[in-house]
């Protein structure tokens, strides 16, 4: 079947995919926000722990998903994958540490043998929880806002600064997405609270934050989006590969691809429903509409960056270096071959959503905790 598709729908086939799973990704990034509120939420031992165990129980679908489209994105479009992670790599390694500190926090916040002890695990959660979403956010604001590199003929990188990445944070819209996510990540950490633990007290904290996590990511998604209708952005002609400024490029993304657009906006749409029932009408439900918003929000968001010939990784050092999906691909036949294993990912999914209703099938207490035979 996939062998019949030319080189190009296969691309654009796999663009697909890689966006759903970093869409994905950032729904799951509710594990990161939670982590930023255990000195905020919870005000004694009991509901720090009620917290660090229901987050716990989630952790590892978020790096599992991270890696996940790491590896999607290495064998679809290596180019990128050996020109970001090869060149702007102290953004990449302060995100690995950010996720593996987390790994080791979980792991060892309750052993016996903690020397550091649980409180030093629970900082490393918060910073995990800040540096995540907050550096990711920034590093996909490069799609749409360049990065310094250029490419010679045998596609070795240069980077145009000693910084290898981090001058990201210099370009204020790069951030604005970063803070976004950060505040989104908060947004859903507090509605997974308010779904997932039967406290009557951590319900009401999560709620009155939940008002106050909304307010800054509003303003920050809001100045994202506006600016984004309104600035230059990067085109390739499909023929001869140059690459060019065009302007109100993601604007002409938008129109030139309706579907797309009203899968932005309901996106839009039932993340704003999630929140705003729940503040009006209490209620657990608000993390599903937040969750499925993040989801088509930002799969919404790559497809605009990565579609209608535009260059999903612009060079604003060289500009005839940015990368599309065109030249950023693997062969046709690595395509092909990955696209029969892409058949199982439904399978997965269901798996995962599985494994979540089960591990969810009643909100977490405080007696439930204490026959827990393993906690977090």
């Amino acid at each position: 079947m996939f062998e019949t598709f030319s080189l190009i729908t296969l691309q654009q086939y796999w663009w697909l995919i890689v966006s759903l799973l970093g869409a994905l990704f950032v729904f799951l990034t509710f594990v990161q926000g939670g982590g930023t509120l255990l000195f905020t939420i919870a005000k004694n031992e009991t509901e720090k722990t009620l917290l660090v165990n229901t987050l716990g129980r989630k952790w590892e679908f978020t790096f599992t998903t991270l890696v996940t489209f790491g590896g999607a994105f290495f064998a679809s479009f290596p180019l990128f994958y050996a020109t970001s992670f090869g060149g702007a790599y102290w953004v990449w390694f302060a995100i690995l540490f950010s996720f593996v500190i987390q790994a080791v926090s979980y792991e060892f916040r309750k052993k016996p043998a903690n020397f550091l002890g649980a409180r030093t695990y629970e900082i490393f959660l918060f910073i995990n929880g800040l540096l995540g979403p907050l550096l990711v956010g920034i590093a996909v604001g490069t799609f749409f806002n360049g990065a310094m590199f250029s490419l010679d003929d045998m596609n070795r990188v240069t980077w145009g600064t000693p910084f290898r990445g981090l001058e990201a944070v210099l370009t204020f819209h790069n951030v604005a997405l970063g803070l976004a996510v950060l505040f989104l990540a908060r947004v859903l950490g507090l509605l997974y609270f308010m779904n997932s633990i039967d406290n009557a007290a951590i319900y009401e904290r999560s709620k009155k934050h939940l008002f106050y996590n909304t307010i800054p990511f509003l303003v920050f998604f809001l100045y994202f989006l506006i600016a984004l209708l309104f600035m230059d952005g990067f085109v390739y002609n499909p023929q001869s590969g140059e690459v060019s400024v065009e302007s109100y490029k993601y604007l002409h993304n938008l129109l030139a691809m309706p579907i797309n657009t009203i899968m932005l906006l309901i996106g839009v749409v039932l993340v704003l429903y999630g929140i705003i029932s729940t503040l009006l009408k209490g209620g657990t439900k608000g993390i599903w509409f937040g969750g499925i918003g993040t989801v088509f929000t930002v799969w919404a968001l790559f497809i605009v960056a990565g579609f209608n010939n535009t260059s999903f990784y612009p060079s604003v050092f060289d500009l005839q270096s940015s990368l599309t999906i065109e030249n950023a691909s693997s062969s046709h036949f690595t395509l092909t071959v990955m696209s029969y294993v892409s058949l199982v990912v439904p399978f997965v999914l269901g798996y995962i959503w599985i494994a979540w209703k089960a591990m969810n099938n009643k909100q977490m207490s405080t007696e439930e905790l204490e026959q827990e035979h393993h906690t977090y």
